[in-house]
C-alpha cells in the first residue's frame, strides 16, 4: 500500500519564481465530488490528470492530514482526455513549480481558471513528524483545512469563497 505524506501552505509573494526549476502544466478532474467525500459514501477520491506528456489516475483516501494512502497509475493520454470529459465539478488547470529548499523538493501549484488567485505548496515526506525548514515565501499551514485539497476546489472553487 502506498502512503502519501505531505504539508500543504498558504503562498505567500513571489520569491520561490526565481528558484523554480521547472514548470508543469496540469489540468485535472474528479470522477467523484467532495459531497460524496463529505457524506462518506465513498471513501477515495478519483482523479484523472494529464501532466505535461503523460497521465495518470489516482485514487487518494479521503483522511484529513499529512497521511494518505495514495494509489497511481501511468494511462493513456487519449484515456485521460475522455476520462476528464466525465469529470463531476469543474476541472483544475494549474501550473507546478518545482522548487528545491535545503535539501526537499516543493511543489508550488498556482492555479488558473476558477482557482486564480490561489497559490499553494506542498512538500512530500518520509515521516509524518519530519522536520522540515519552511522557505521564507511560504505562509500559513493549510494541511487540515480540506478547502485547499483540490477535490474541493474542483467543486467549490476559490473564486467563489
Amino acid at each position: 500500500m502506498a502512503i502519501e505524506i505531505e504539508r500543504k501552505f498558504l503562498v505567500t509573494g513571489d520569491g520561490w519564481r526565481d528558484a523554480a526549476h521547472a514548470v508543469i502544466p496540469m489540468a485535472q478532474g474528479y470522477i467523484n465530488d467532495m459531497g460524496a467525500l463529505d457524506r462518506g459514501t465513498q471513501q477515495a477520491s478519483v482523479r484523472v490528470r494529464i501532466e505535461g506528456e503523460g497521465a495518470a489516475l489516482n485514487l487518494k483516501s479521503r483522511t484529513l492530514g499529512r497521511s494518505r494512502q495514495e494509489f497511481e497509475y501511468p494511462i493513456p493520454v487519449e484515456d485521460a482526455r475522455a476520462l476528464l470529459a466525465l469529470c463531476v465539478g469543474g476541472l483544475i488547470d494549474k501550473r507546478r513549480h518545482l522548487v528545491q529548499h535545503e535539501g526537499l523538493l516543493w511543489e508550488v501549484d498556482e492555479f488558473l481558471g476558477d482557482n486564480a488567485g490561489l497559490v499553494v505548496a506542498e512538500v512530500e515526506l518520509e515521516h509524518p513528524d519530519q522536520t522540515v525548514a519552511l522557505p521564507p515565501w511560504v505562509g500559513e499551514e493549510v494541511t487540515d483545512d480540506a478547502r485547499y485539497y483540490n477535490v474541493a476546489l474542483a467543486s467549490r472553487p476559490y473564486s467563489q469563497w
